[in-house]
């Protein structure tokens, strides 16, 4: 939270001492802004686990281009009998290039993996930030209600603020 939105918080406090039926509105402008704090902090976690896995997906998809490359090396050695190898040495081509096959097939299941995860916390991260939009909407539309007087603006501010907390539970409980 900024020094200004502090400032402002504790001129809306002011205004609450002068006329006690605007407390309700302050107090719940100060848990809307704690509220948005958090969706915020939750949200900029999320995008971070975002970027970590995301570059885990784009390690084992590397990890996978390499073992690609190792079998097809071998494969190549064992077609093209160059150099006079022996048959051992053939052999033993051969056998590194099925293994490269297999553990292919394992870092491909895992990279894939990865990229799920990295799209679910993406989705994650969206619905925090959408939960941030919507708290801050709140916190708002409740700021109008002491300049305007109209209790209106209030109650559309913890409609908002509602919906804002419940995208946030959603986006906790996402796996």
């Amino acid at each position: 939270m900024s020094a200004d939105e502090l400032q402002e918080l504790e001129e809306h406090a002011a205004h609450a001492h002068v006329n006690p039926s605007l407390a309700p509105v302050s107090l719940t402008m100060a848990v809307l802004a704690v509220l948005v704090a958090v969706a915020a902090l939750l949200g900029h976690r999320a995008h971070t686990e975002e970027v970590v896995l995301q570059a885990k997906a784009s390690d084992q998809w590397a990890y996978y281009q390499a073992k690609n490359i190792r079998e097809h090396q071998d494969e190549l050695f064992v077609a093209s009998n160059a150099n006079g190898a022996s048959d051992a040495d053939r052999q033993r081509f051969a056998q590194e290039a099925e293994r490269y096959k297999h553990e292919k097939d394992d870092i491909q299941k895992e990279a894939r993996e990865f990229e799920r995860e990295v799209a679910m916390e993406r989705r994650r991260a969206d619905r925090y930030d959408l939960s941030e939009v919507f708290l801050e909407i709140g916190l708002v539309i409740t700021s109008i209600t002491l300049l305007s007087g109209r209790r209106i603006f209030w109650h559309l501010g913890v409609i908002f603020g509602v919906i804002g907390i419940v995208i946030a539970v959603i986006a906790a409980v996402l796996h």
